[in-house]
């Protein structure tokens, strides 16, 4: 007896998570930054600076900003990162916005 399979499938996934539709506990979205010479204010650890990874996720109706020094583990919130967002579509405008702000590579 064979397997049933579908060959289509047979090669794994051909989509990225990207394209996965997620539920609003779930959504976020991340870009690699560097912040400008004074830095990201965090509430944990204080200033963070350097190669930084930025999330912006929602949480239970609210849009969160995260950052971590990139490929670390620990994510840190953003000191006044957190603000109530009504519709989760807005999730990828306020991401946008987030980055415009953060990220300066060139100081």
């Amino acid at each position: 007896m064979g397997a049933d399979r579908h060959r289509e499938g047979e090669g794994g996934s051909h989509r990225h998570a990207g394209d996965l539709l997620m539920s609003e506990e779930t959504a976020s979205r991340t870009t690699d930054i560097v912040p400008g010479p004074g830095g990201v204010m965090t509430d944990e650890v204080g200033v963070v600076t350097g190669d930084l990874t930025l999330r912006t996720e929602m949480a239970g109706g609210d849009v969160v900003l995260r950052v971590q020094y990139k490929d670390a583990d620990e994510w840190y919130a953003v000191t006044g990162g957190k603000a109530p967002l009504a519709d989760p579509a807005g999730l990828d405008a306020v991401h946008s916005i987030a980055v415009a702000l953060l990220n300066r590579p060139e100081g």
